[in-house]
């Protein structure tokens, strides 16, 4: 008896040292994967940062107008002022849509009665 206890706590020690080291095995794994996104995060997010410096430099006012003046000939592009803007009673807004009327108009009444019939009679008031 001493025997199959001995037996059954040696195999339950080999399980749980086997689950044991699977768990640490899937921990260090998962451990890596964090720390790869975290540095492609953190790629991307330079990346991105780099874009909106890039993005801000070239989008300079001076630059811009510079552009303007040297390609007026093909855009005819000119500075916004209140001018180009409208008043709120110039707006046009659409008509709304006729109404289609109906026609041939089919009475159906009867098929759905049943589903608004209730289920027991009902007594009149006097």
């Amino acid at each position: 008896m001493k025997s199959l206890l001995y037996l059954c706590t040696a195999l339950s020690v080999i399980a749980l040292a086997a689950w044991a080291y699977r768990e640490n095995h899937l921990t260090q794994q998962a451990m890596n994967e964090r720390r790869a996104l975290e540095r492609e995060i953190a790629l991307l997010s330079e990346t991105i940062s780099i874009q909106r410096a890039e993005w801000a430099y070239l989008n300079r006012p001076d630059r811009l107008r510079e552009l303007v003046d040297v390609n007026f000939e093909q855009l005819k592009l000119v500075p916004i002022t209140g001018a180009h803007f409208g008043e709120i009673g110039q707006i046009v807004y659409p008509l709304p849509a006729p109404r289609a009327e109906i026609s041939d108009a089919i009475e159906v009444y009867g098929a759905v009665e049943h589903l608004f019939a209730p289920s027991e009679p009902v007594e009149q008031m006097p």
